[in-house]
Parts: structure tokens; sequence; C-alpha cells
């Protein structure tokens, strides 16, 4: 919609559903299900597996069926006891309170009395949602990040309504968005990021950051964008409230005109609600109109990867887009947005012009970097940012240093965790020597922190290489690289 309340929406073509077996290529192109679409992830979750499901299998397949439909009966399916029952089993059992300082273990000690009263309340419009507790974490450059702690009965909320809107919303997103979506992950970004790079004419990549994206959402459009599909004014208002319901910072309550709090349940969905009319819908338009060489997307939240086979069509995108996004109230941040080559023949041009090696960019956790395999074929290249690697390991001493008298065993195993963790996640092909770095790193700060204990807790080496390989797990790689059709020639 503009600003005179018609619509901005852009037309575009419907491909067919994502088939789960597919390449992961496929998710950087078209619209489709998440894998395991939202029937199958609320039959998992909702403990009563004859009701929820199916009343949400029938909105999914009304959405399918008629991509205009705006639906105008939602509210009774969130304050549903049983949908929120489940939501409320859904949430992490130790989170942090927020402000009404409830948690997941008092609430439940007389469960079914609150949900029926939060059940009444929000069946006659009597709910009030509670300010967001704001609290800062560091960022790997030194800075804040801003991160809310919502009230429990909020989360419960929030989640139930979250259950219902995906049974819409994941049949409208388009296939390359996979950020905070039932059944996809991080990693399946990074391999569709690959994949297409590595099997489409890719000679350009134009990686984008969107200012302070979640506290510049327009409260706004945003309501307009929900529009489209809801015309339940009690959701909406619902949804409303916990965007007016401001942030509790230093015990003084700040109204929020813009962003949605980073923390809530609602939060990821509504940022995908927005850039999906914002940013999704009008690149895939733009692409199949507009595009002479190949254009490959990837988007989890906030954070795009664009990839051009033509320098200056990628250039023509960067001003476009910044135009569109400017219609919105969103900026591109112009010290972190940038253009550079990267791809097949990369290394190549750079060296023929004597500009050294490629410049590389971070996606997801990860630096991505023009190689080359054994055989001497493209590769991509993938690193754990250094950044994050150095911060994660200062987090590390500093808490060693906080559990430095506690037994060796409880130590062991929060490390084990920590490890294991990073293990999961960073354990790529390309990223072997980082993960074993890592977990090495882990056990000398390990070392350092017990030989402190006492001037006689010197640890041998002998003796701390027993420890760590009973505590920490191996360094290995979890997640392969995907199978790929036969690479496409690309063109300089």
């Amino acid at each position: 919609m503009n600003g005179h309340g018609k619509s901005d929406r852009p037309v575009v073509p419907v491909k067919s559903p994502n088939n789960a077996g597919q390449l992961a290529a496929e998710g950087t192109e078209g619209r489709g299900l998440a894998k395991g679409n939202p029937s199958q992830q609320n039959a998992s979750r909702t403990q009563s597996r004859a009701d929820a499901p199916s009343a949400l299998e029938r909105i999914r397949q009304a959405a399918v069926a008629d991509k205009k439909k705006r639906f105008t009966a939602l509210l009774h399916h969130i304050y549903d006891p049983k949908m929120l029952r489940a939501a409320y089993f859904g949430l992490k059992k130790e989170a942090s309170p927020g402000v009404d300082g409830e948690t997941w273990k008092h609430y439940g000690e007389t469960l079914e009395e609150h949900l029926r009263d939060l059940s009444e309340r929000l069946k006659r419009g009597a709910y009030r949602a509670k300010p967001v507790r704001r609290v800062f974490i560091p960022k790997t450059d030194g800075r804040l990040r801003p991160l809310g702690v919502t009230a429990l009965e909020d989360k419960i909320v929030q989640r139930a309504t979250v259950e219902v809107l995906n049974a819409i919303y994941e049949t409208d997103f388009l296939g390359f968005s996979y950020g905070f979506r039932p059944g996809r992950s991080p990693h399946q970004a990074l391999d569709a990021l690959y994949a297409g790079m590595t099997t489409r004419k890719v000679n350009w990549v134009l990686d984008l950051d969107i200012r302070g994206f979640f506290d510049a959402i327009d409260h706004g459009w945003l309501v307009k964008f929900l529009e489209h599909r809801i015309a339940d004014r009690r959701v909406l208002r619902l949804i409303q409230k916990w965007l007016n319901a401001g942030v509790l910072e230093d015990g003084k309550r700040i109204q929020m005109e813009e962003g949605t709090p980073q923390g809530g349940s609602a939060s990821p969905l509504l940022a995908n609600i927005f850039l999906h009319y914002v940013f999704d819908l009008w690149i895939h338009s733009w692409r199949r109109k507009r595009a002479k060489g190949d254009v490959i997307v990837v988007r989890f939240a906030d954070d795009i990867v664009v990839g051009f086979q033509v320098r200056s069509e990628a250039e023509q995108f960067w001003k476009e887009l910044a135009e569109r996004l400017g219609k919105f109230q969103l900026e591109l941040h112009p010290e972190k947005t940038r253009l550079l080559e990267f791809g097949r023949y990369a290394a190549e041009t750079h060296q023929r012009r004597g500009q050294g090696k490629p410049e590389t960019f971070d996606f997801l956790g990860f630096t991505h970097i023009c190689g080359k395999s054994k055989n001497g074929r493209f590769l991509i290249l993938r690193q754990t940012i250094r950044k994050r690697l150095q911060a994660k390991l200062k987090a590390v001493k500093l808490e060693l240093q906080r559990r430095l008298h506690e037994p060796i065993p409880v130590v062991g195993q929060w490390l084990g965790s920590v490890v294991g963790g990073h293990v999961r996640y960073f354990g790529v092909p390309t990223n072997t020597r980082a993960i074993q770095w890592f977990r090495y790193q882990v056990g000398w700060l390990w070392r350092r922190a017990l030989s402190r204990r006492s001037h006689r807790a010197y640890i041998t080496w002998e003796r701390m290489q027993r420890l760590i390989q009973r505590w920490l797990p191996p360094a290995r790689i979890h997640h392969y690289l995907p199978p790929l059709p036969r690479p496409l020639a690309v063109t300089t």
C-alpha cells in the first residue's frame, strides 16, 4: 500500500511450492512452503493432536486456495486453552522473567487456572500487554545490542498467535526467505547461497545491511501489510498492543512509535511479514522483469545477500533498492552495504589487474572466501568470523573466572555444552581448523583457570589432555555441502 491507501504490492506470478527433496539451490528461487510445513510443525508441538492442528490445517488450505483471501475469524484459535497450553509448554523453562517477575515454573503451578483466566481476558478484550524489559548484550564490534525480555503471559499469547499466523504466511513467503521460519535453519540458507553461487552465473555479490532494522520497522506500514491477509480486527488490535506496550529501561517506561523489540515470539514473524512486502515480492518481480543476467537471493531475517552476473545490474539494483526502502522509512547502512567481485573467476580477474585476492563477505557467522578445491575447481571457503570467535573465547574466559572454585565435573559439563554447541553450528567443510582451534583454546583457558585455584593447583598438560578428552566433544564436521547439479559456465 502507498500513502493514499492504494496497493503498493507487486503482482508476482506464483511458482510451484518447494519440494523438501529438491537440491538446496531451490531455496534461492520462487515461492513455497518450508520443509516441514505448518501443519507438521503444529502437530509436533500441540499436546492435543486432534483439534489445533486440524483447525490450523484448514486455515492453511484456505490460504493456499486463495492468495487474496482475508481471514476474518482467527482470535478464537488463539484464545483456545489447548493452543495456549501448547504455547506455554513450547517456551524455554529457564528464560529470564519479564517486568512482572513471573517465571515458567511458578506460572505452571496453577497452570489450568491461569490459562482459563488468560483465555477469558483475550476473549472479552481485557488482555493488556506489559512493557518489554530491555537489556543490552555486547556485540562483537564492541557496541551493545538491545534485547527485549517479554513478560510470560505475553510470550504465551505471542507464541499462540504466531502458530495461527504461520498457517497463513508460510503459504505466502518466498523460497529464498529462511529466517525464523518453521522447518528452516541458518544452514539451509548457507547451503542455498553456496548452491546458487556455485551453479548460477554469479560474478558480483551485494552484501546488504539495513540500518537498525528491528528498531526501525514502521508500525503504520506493518499494520497495512497485515491487513492484506488479516481482516480480524481483534487480532490486529492484539498485535498493536504489543507494538504499543513500550519498553522498560532503568525503571522508566519508553513509548515506542516504531520497531519491534527483539526477544519476543512475535517479533521475527512480524519482521518477516514486513520484509516480505517491502523486499521479497519487490526483488522477485525485479529480477523477473528487469534483470538480463542471473540474480540469486538469500535472506535470513534482515541478513541479505544478492548475487549478480552483471555489475551494471547490481549497481542499478542497489540504487533502486535504496529508493524502495526509503518509502518505508528504512535505509541501507552506508558503510556495511557493499558490492564486491566474488565468484568463479574473481581470483583470476583480480590477479590479472594486480589487485591481490578477492574481497570476502560475512553471512550468518561465516566469512565467505573465494577458493579452490584440491582438483583446482572453484570452491567457496566458509570460516568462522574471526571477531565472533575471539568474542566467544573472551566470554568463556570471563565465565571460567566466575566458576573458578566449582567442581571439575560441573565446569566440564558446562564447557562441553559450549564446545558442542559451537562445533555443531560451525562444523562445516573448510572450517575444520577453526573449530579445532576453538576447542584447543577452551581447553587451554580451562587449564589456566584450574592452575589459579591455589599455588599448589598446577595442572600438567598430560592431565589436562585427559580432562579435555573426557569433557569436551571432538571437533568434527556436522554439516556437509549440499548435492549440486553440474555447474553452469560463468561469463566474466
